[in-house]
């Protein structure tokens, strides 16, 4: 079972950001946290990487399901999505919380983590 839901674009690396955070608001989500990696990696380590960045996505609505259901379950929030330059093209990638949340062994999570993969897939191909 794979832990991400990926599809590589074409396009402007700023630009597919955009076109991702306008994606996951669309669907209820926010962008809590923003992780530029390259820069993160050239301030600390003095190391050029390609750009990278992580977008700690959150739907309000789903995780507060979750932590009702599971109190810490906030050690799994929130759900990342990163997008990478790559050689041929740009790629976008979100966490499938099937098989992050199904490693809990709660059955009451899965509904919502099918729910939460089913949108971050529609996401990941809106792009």
């Amino acid at each position: 079972m794979s832990y991400y839901i990926a599809k590589t674009v074409s396009g402007d690396f700023d630009d597919v950001i955009a076109r991702v955070t306008e994606a996951l608001k669309t669907l209820g989500f926010g962008v809590l946290t923003d992780i530029d990696v390259a820069a993160t990696m050239k301030k600390k380590l003095d190391v050029e990487f390609r750009p990278y960045r992580i977008l700690g996505a959150c739907n309000p609505q789903m995780a507060h399901k979750a932590l009702t259901v599971e109190d810490k379950i906030g050690v799994m929030l929130p759900c990342n999505v990163i997008v990478q330059q790559m050689d041929k093209g740009v790629e976008v990638a979100a966490v499938d919380p099937v098989a992050s949340l199904g490693r809990v062994g709660n059955p009451a999570l899965d509904e919502a983590a099918e729910a939460v993969k089913a949108m971050l897939a529609r996401v990941v191909e809106a792009v």
